[in-house]
């Protein structure tokens, strides 16, 4: 679960960042709002902690220019306590306003409580890592490399990818995708169907021709890979039912 930290004040960046590692979030740092943006662009964290008192470009602007464009969770930290700050905050487009000082854990709570709210839970901790040939997916921090090429997913995007490469060649019935990425059942079947059209765009953009997510009419949907890449799988799956392989995942997140 990646967080991007936006705090000038180096030192309490530095204690932010750390106990949040702790917590077991990726975390990535910003010390000014010129920076915040570049790193939301580029890194597509999953919640952004945002100080107001920013330097090039403040919060209020930055929470501005995000809002615009996306709608990934945003928890405001400030020192400005007033009334009008926080209602603008809001106003804007923040998921929360947390006043400093603050408490370590009461930050880790809130956040999970955002993430809890807006459908972006954090996958298991203990969930190891998924190879498939070259395919490789690391559910701790969200990233999948194929071939060696780093694969930019959204977060609703990469949980519905990982939980198709989980069931390789099966059907995943669209209740169970939206139990995993929304955390209910009975979702929209249209934004699902909208999520899968570009995750076929991204997976097609790897090269990887004989890859596809197949759509089951009133089911759900199968992602498949070529016959060479299944017979590696197959072939490591013999190899684990002989006590020296492990069925896909190689090492533990």
């Amino acid at each position: 679960m990646k967080i991007l930290l936006v705090e000038d004040d180096a030192d309490l960046r530095d204690v932010t960042a750390y106990s949040l590692r702790r917590e077991r979030f990726a975390v990535i740092e910003a010390c000014d709002g010129a920076q915040a943006l570049h790193r939301w662009k580029v890194d597509r964290p999953d919640l952004i902690v945002l100080d107001l008192g920013l330097p090039r470009h403040d919060g209020f602007d930055v929470l501005q220019r995000i809002r615009e464009k996306d709608s990934t969770p945003i928890l405001v930290l400030s020192g400005i306590q007033d009334e009008q700050s926080i209602i603008r905050a809001f106003a804007i487009g923040a998921d929360d306003f947390v006043s400093k000082p603050f408490a370590s854990k009461q930050l880790a709570m809130r956040i999970r409580a955002i993430l809890r709210r807006t459908g972006i839970e954090p996958l298991e901790q203990s969930q190891p890592t998924l190879d498939i040939g070259d395919l490789h997916i690391d559910p701790e921090v969200r990233e999948i490399t194929w071939g060696g090429s780093y694969v930019r997913l959204t977060p609703i995007e990469f949980r519905i990818f990982h939980l198709l490469a989980m069931h390789l060649d099966r059907v995943v019935t669209s209740s169970r995708l939206f139990a995993y990425v929304w955390g209910y059942e009975g979702g929209d079947p249209s934004a699902l169907r909208t999520h899968i059209s570009h995750l076929r765009t991204k997976v097609h953009v790897t090269e990887h021709p004989g890859a596809a997510i197949i759509g089951v009419p009133g089911v759900g949907y199968r992602f498949q890979m070529s016959a060479d890449q299944a017979g590696a799988t197959a072939r490591n799956k013999e190899l684990a039912s002989r006590g020296s392989l492990g069925p896909i995942s190689l090492r533990a997140g």
